[in-house]
């Protein structure tokens, strides 16, 4: 197989894997994917996981590069916090919830990694469209409630302002009563304690 072929091929994928290849070229060899790796012509995310060296970079690519790497997950934590205006501070990993075991990648354009929760709170997510296709990204109020649940040093007034969260963008963009309705599925009443703390201080810090 020819690389303009598998261009041809998949060139609208982002990630492609090599069972992709063979779906469209059964017969293909391994040593292909080495000769292009040394061209330049693509780049090896993971083992069995690469992308074209043509694609643009940008937040929207490399949430959809997220989401394929290590299934079944979703953009949250601190990088679903930048994004929606709620940290000030660059991520310099993108940061996902996953169903699988705790896991990190680190790849020529940029680390992923990734934190197990309960298979029971992979959900409060969303499906955001790229270019004719969709990665999934934390909705506001899970973000907020994956990172206090990893986090639980955020319990005190001074742990609030360190973390320098942005509470009138939150109170802007995320709704309370949804907050809350997702927080009883963590099934953790310390938790629920600590939240409503959280919330306290967010509306005294607006």
């Amino acid at each position: 197989m020819r690389y303009q072929q598998l261009k041809e091929q998949l060139g609208d994928f982002t990630v492609f894997s090599l069972a992709d290849i063979r779906k469209v070229a059964p017969e293909f060899y391994l040593h292909q994917l080495v000769d292009w790796q040394k061209n330049g012509y693509i780049k090896k995310l993971r083992r069995g996981y690469y992308m074209f060296s043509d694609i643009t970079l940008n937040e929207e690519t490399l949430f959809l590069i997220a989401n394929r790497l290590y299934a079944p997950s979703y953009v949250s934590f601190e990088m679903a916090l930048s994004h929606y205006g709620l940290i000030p501070e660059g991520v310099y990993s993108v940061t996902s919830a996953a169903g699988k075991k705790t896991a990190s990648f680190k790849t020529p354009i940029a680390q992923f990694s990734y934190r197990k929760i309960k298979p029971g709170l992979l959900f409060g997510y969303q499906l955001e469209k790229h270019k004719g296709q969709k990665y999934k990204i934390a909705e506001i109020e899970k973000a907020v409630l994956d990172y206090l649940y990893l986090n639980p040093k955020i319990i005190e007034r001074a742990d609030f302002y360190e973390w320098r969260f942005n509470s009138r963008e939150f109170l802007e963009k995320a709704s309370l009563t949804k907050l809350r309705q997702y927080a009883v599925a963590f099934k953790n009443k310390t938790f629920l304690v600590r939240l409503e703390e959280l919330i306290e201080l967010i509306k005294q810090a607006k």
